[in-house]
């Protein structure tokens, strides 16, 4: 996997979480936390287009024809798939999976590229909102199930030891490999890492995921109409 295509990974990530937030604003359990689910959506969705913005620079395509028609082609972990039905996984997806990119961030802010380490600092920053927003929800209780799956699914993003995030460690571009940023992970978290047996065989090295499936039709289209209201002219995309 080539920098580039990390980033890109990130962005999608980042977008789907942000519309997934976007979904609760009015669903969560207080008027406090309908605020956050909206805040933070907005804040994913602006930071996944800084992101966006930066595979170019750093050699990569941010787009392609398979995304224009084929779900699969965004990058997404399968937490993200489908909207999400419990309070429970909204909670997990804040605490773990946005914490997981946030350590991934820092990384890169620790690394050696300078594109990263001058767009994403401010980025860095306000992801501190989403953090202590999760992790006070996550201290209140969290349903096995949904914390398990987003572990899982974190450690997949990070990818199998020895792999490709601990090449790009090595060649400076991240400031953590893969062990470093499980560890990461954990401190921020104030818990123990979960001992989970993952099995890399089936593990797709271009989408970081075992899980075959893709984001609902629903919200393929949504995301399209993101991307064409980004490319449009001024005029139309103020309509």
């Amino acid at each position: 996997m080539s920098l580039a295509a990390l980033v890109l990974s990130l962005a999608d990530n980042k977008q789907l979480l942000g519309l997934r937030y976007a979904e609760w604003a009015t669903r969560a359990p207080s008027l406090e936390s309908d605020i956050a689910a909206a805040a933070m959506g907005l804040d994913d969705i602006g930071h996944s287009r800084v992101l966006y913005g930066c595979v170019g620079p750093l050699g990569g395509a941010g787009g392609g024809p398979e995304r224009e028609s084929d779900p699969r082609g965004y990058l997404n972990l399968p937490y993200l798939d489908r909207p999400w039905q419990r309070w429970s996984q909204f909670v997990a997806a804040n605490a773990i999976l946005d914490t997981a990119f946030s350590v991934v961030l820092q990384a890169f802010l620790d690394g050696d590229v300078e594109v990263l380490r001058t767009r994403l600092r401010k980025m860095v920053m306000e992801e501190r909102y989403h953090f202590l927003h999760g992790r006070s929800w996550m201290r209140t209780g969290l349903e096995d199930q949904a914390a398990r799956e987003a572990w899982r699914q974190a450690f997949e993003w990070f990818g199998p030891p020895g792999a490709e995030v601990d090449e790009l460690h090595r060649g400076g571009a991240l400031g953590l490999g893969v062990g470093g940023l499980r560890a990461s992970l954990a401190e921020r978290l104030e818990c123990e890492l979960p001992g989970l047996e993952i099995d890399w065989a089936g593990w797709d090295p271009h989408r970081r995921r075992s899980v075959d499936g893709a984001i609902d039709e629903r919200t393929f289209r949504m995301l399209r109409g993101l991307e064409e209201r980004r490319y449009a002219p001024a005029g139309v995309a103020e309509q």
